[in-house]
């Protein structure tokens, strides 16, 4: 999974069709093991979240999809984001009110997304580790940990050269 953060952060970016090729790969695999059904909206709404390692917010899919198809409604999207949710194929970045595409979505884990704030792009983490080391702490302060999200702030590689450039001239 450490690989999926620096895949977001690579110098000029890489090859977004692969990702969202590998999304749809995974996520054609959940639904046929779940006996689920993954729609052409759902297939729409996943990909438009895989375009890029950029967190995507409800609306702005909405705009997408009625830029595309005419008529959508909120609930249409929030019942597709919902379903990827519960298939884990993406995250809820809760700061930012937004969703970004899981790389592994066949393992339950919890999140650690960097989060940069020049560019926006995000990487995940996905660290066991840090994960047991948290709700291994809360449970120390008697606290039953039923779902984690840490999400990180700070600069990518690429935004902090750019600042580190700009602070040379």
């Amino acid at each position: 999974m450490a690989d999926a953060a620096a895949q977001a952060f690579k110098p000029g970016g890489h090859d977004h069709a692969l990702c969202i090729d590998d999304a749809f790969a995974a996520a054609q695999r959940i639904c046929d093991e779940r006996g689920l059904r993954f729609t052409p909206l759902r297939r729409r709404v996943l990909e438009i979240v895989w375009e890029q390692h950029n967190p995507v917010g409800a609306y702005e899919i909405l705009d997408r999809l009625r830029s595309e198809r005419g008529r959508a409604a909120p609930p249409t999207v929030y019942r597709a984001l919902d379903f990827l949710l519960e298939c884990g194929l993406v995250h809820r970045i809760h700061s930012l009110n937004a969703f970004i595409g899981c790389p592994d979505p066949q393992a339950a884990h919890s999140g650690q997304f960097l989060i940069c704030r020049g560019c926006r792009t995000v990487g995940e983490l996905g660290d066991r580790e840090i994960e047991g080391m948290v709700a291994g702490r809360a449970e120390t302060l008697g606290f039953s940990v039923e779902g984690q999200t840490i999400e990180l702030l700070g600069l990518c590689p690429s935004c902090r050269d750019d600042g580190d450039s700009r602070d040379a001239a």
